[in-house]
């Protein structure tokens, strides 16, 4: 009994500081993560998530580790975990971004980016506060946390434990954001083909009828169009999303 207390004893500082790596990457990710990341999200509440995930993956990552490197240096394998998780919260948070784009660009070309003024910290139309509210929604609701938990246990496949990023992040990264913004396009395409064909009427009657104050006929117009053409192509909108951000967690790193 001594020897198998002298030897958990052994053991034990091996084994925190091996979690403790774990509750590196997660922590640092989950502050940039979307949902568990917002800034609604008290700073406690993300720390208790964190070390929740954390118990969650250490146990299935644990084989990855070796106990047999007493020379370990792990502060320098704790500064790699940092930059592995910000880099995966990133990335995440990037596809995220994709739909505050589509939803600037649908607010903007239909007359709605001061609907309702500004209600959140980061400046952004009230059609894009909906979009995204009801994207984490929608996200949550499906499962979100599993998605997340999954995709930490399959990040040491990708980026093994201790090991820096590559050198060709810069071009992940660069990628991503070319991804997200022609992701964002795409969602706001319905609301872009309406605007171009309200504009090229509102030109065609102007002509027609120089009198006429089209302007004050077309405002109304176009925005019960917008709005009714949000609530047609929301749930659409929606379910493409989610489904490219489920694609996204399987695959952090990958540009579509």
């Amino acid at each position: 009994m001594n020897l198998a207390l002298s030897a958990l004893l052994n053991v034990a500082p091996d084994i925190l500081a091996q979690f403790f790596l774990v509750f590196l990457r997660v922590s640092s990710a989950l502050f940039v993560l979307p949902v568990l990341g917002e800034t609604m999200v008290p700073n406690r509440v993300r720390l208790a998530v964190a070390f929740a995930f954390s118990l969650v993956v250490y146990p299935a990552v644990l084989p990855m580790f070796d106990f047999g490197e007493p020379d370990r240096t792990y502060l320098a394998s704790g500064f790699g975990e940092i930059l592995t998780g910000l880099l995966i919260g990133l990335m995440l948070r990037l596809h995220v971004m994709a739909i505050q784009i589509a939803a600037s660009i649908a607010a903007q070309t239909t007359s709605l980016s001061q609907l309702l003024g500004d209600t959140s910290i980061d400046p952004q139309p009230a059609m894009g506060l909906v979009l995204y509210l009801a994207a984490l929604a929608l996200a949550v609701e499906l499962g979100l946390h599993v998605q997340f938990a999954r995709m930490f246990i399959f990040s040491y496949n990708t980026i093994p434990f201790g090991q820096l990023v590559s050198a060709d992040v810069a071009g992940t990264v660069r990628d991503a954001v070319s991804v997200a913004f022609r992701f964002g396009l795409a969602l706001a395409a319905p609301f872009v083909a309406v605007s171009l064909l309200y504009n090229l009427a509102l030109g065609v009657i102007n002509r027609a009828m120089p009198q006429l104050m089209v302007a004050f006929v077309g405002a109304p117009a176009i925005t019960f169009g917008a709005l009714l053409l949000l609530a047609l192509t929301a749930p659409y909108i929606l379910t493409v999303w989610v489904s490219e951000l489920q694609n996204r967690i399987l695959d952090p790193f990958g540009a579509r």
